[in-house]
This record gives C-alpha cells, structure tokens and sequence, in this order.
C-alpha cells in the first residue's frame, strides 16, 4: 500500500462559523447549571483552549475543586442542549466555511489522502457542528475529553491513523494563534484559514499558505504539497 498524507482539520473557524455563538452557549450554560458568573469568553486567557480545561478552570475558581465526572456530564448535556436549540432556531450562525463540505469530499475520494478531526472541543458537540454543515463524522480524530493539551488532542488523531494507515506526511488546517504554536511544537506544516478574510494575521506568524475559503481547490492542492511547519517564534 503507498503511503498517504493525513490531512487533520480543527472544526471552529477552520471548517464552520460558530465561534460567537458557540462561546455563548457556553458561558451560558455554565452560569445556568452552577449560578455562577463566566469569567470570560477570551479563551486566550484559559492554559489550554480546550473544552476541557476551560471548564475545569472555570469551576476550580469557583468551588476550589475539580469538577466530578457527573458535574462534568451535567454541564455538556446542558450546552449541548442549549447548541442544538441555537442551532436550529438559528442556522444562519452555524455556517460553513465556503467550500469546505465539498472540498472534503473532493480531499476524502483522493487515495493519497486520509482525512481527520483535532478540536479542542468536546467529542459529542462537534459532531452536531460537522452534521449541521454536511461533513461526515472521520474515524480518525481527536477531542478534549479529558484531553488538557491540543498536541494530545492531535496526537491521539494521528495516532488513530498511523495504525490503520502508511502515513508518510501531516498536514494542519487551523485559524487560531494556537494552532500555530501547536503545530509549530510537533513539527507539523500547517495551512492557515481565516474566515474574516484578514489572512495577514497568519501570514505575519510565520505561517506560508493562508485562505478565506476552501473555493480554489487547485490551490489547496498546491498548499498541502507545499506547506511547511511554521518557523519563527510565536508569543
């Protein structure tokens, strides 16, 4: 069997627009499960921008205690809830990124490619986010259940693919600072997506191939052959 190229895409502002709402309804049903106030909905200020540890975080401050398993489990029925509500109340704020439901059609039917997940959310929201814009759910993937770190988180991808598959190269679609540094830390070439359009902010990263859309397939193409891992040092 020739050996393939794993393409892992991260879902919020890679794949789909949800990020707004998506933040809310996360805040939301924390102060609604546990009657608290959310501190902030800059995940910037967390140690890791994963579901995981936000809420750990957010819940150590409050109660001076790691959350129970069950508490956990609460509070994602509850957000969960509260995203499909959103969702289909209104599903003009859960949009894909133009062209990335085809593009993944289009990458998946490749044979030199396998295609997979690494988010920092958790495993059973994502899934309503890749359902709603029409991706298929890969078997090759990574979440923050009980994941603290995003290199985990891609790690567990990655290692899900190596044995089922010759995996000679990997390549990252992210939109987020993190994703660059993540990447930059495991040595993996990462092709940036900015929905906004403001693409120079990963270009001044360091990172070398950067897009609005996934609507250019030829480039795409032409990015993944020639992406690289970013190499200046990201603060």
């Amino acid at each position: 069997m020739p050996s393939k190229t794993f393409l892992l895409f991260d879902i919020d502002g890679t794949l789909l627009f949800s990020n707004a709402i998506d933040s809310r309804c996360f805040a939301d049903s924390y102060e609604q499960v546990f009657g608290n106030a959310f501190p902030t909905i800059d995940w910037r200020q967390y140690p890791h921008v994963t579901d995981h540890v936000i809420f750990r975080t957010v819940f150590t401050q409050h109660f001076e205690r790691k959350p129970t398993a069950a508490e956990r489990d609460r509070f994602e029925t509850h957000y969960l809830d509260q995203l499909n509500t959103k969702r289909l109340a209104q599903p003009e704020r859960f949009r894909e990124v133009p062209g990335a439901a085809h593009c993944w059609q289009q990458l998946a039917a490749d044979p030199r490619f396998v295609l997979g997940i690494a988010t920092g959310g958790w495993r059973a929201p994502a899934h309503v986010k890749l359902r709603h814009v029409g991706i298929p759910i890969p078997p090759h993937a990574g979440y923050a259940n009980n994941m603290e770190r995003r290199e985990d988180i891609l790690q567990a991808a990655i290692d899900s693919a190596r044995a089922a598959h010759d995996i000679d190269r990997i390549v990252y679609f992210g939109d987020a600072v993190w994703d660059v540094t993540t990447t930059q830390n495991m040595g993996i070439p990462l092709i940036g997506i900015r929905r906004k359009g403001d693409t120079q902010l990963m270009t001044d990263l360091g990172v070398s191939h950067v897009f609005s859309d996934y609507l250019d397939q030829q480039a795409i193409h032409a990015a993944i052959a020639n992406s690289q891992v970013v190499a200046q040092v990201v603060k």
